[in-house]
């Protein structure tokens, strides 16, 4: 079982590791491991990550939909 620090890291490393290839599952795993936290305080620790998986996310999205 991981700690609140050790899920905060790993979703921190999605952020920085994400790529448009990965976006989706690595959104998916964050979530998962968010939901996992027992506390609304530990929850936005990790805000400005998920919030910026999100933002890759719809961009990416974006983009790859006008090239079609």
């Amino acid at each position: 079982m991981l700690s609140s620090d050790d899920k905060l890291a790993e979703i921190r490393r999605l952020y920085f590791s994400a790529t448009r290839q990965t976006i989706d599952a690595d959104l998916t795993k964050a979530l998962d491991l968010l939901k996992s936290m027992a506390s609304e305080e530990e929850r936005e620790r990790a805000t400005v990550y998920m919030e910026g998986l999100a933002q890759m996310r719809s961009d990416w999205n974006r983009k790859s939909k006008k090239k079609r």
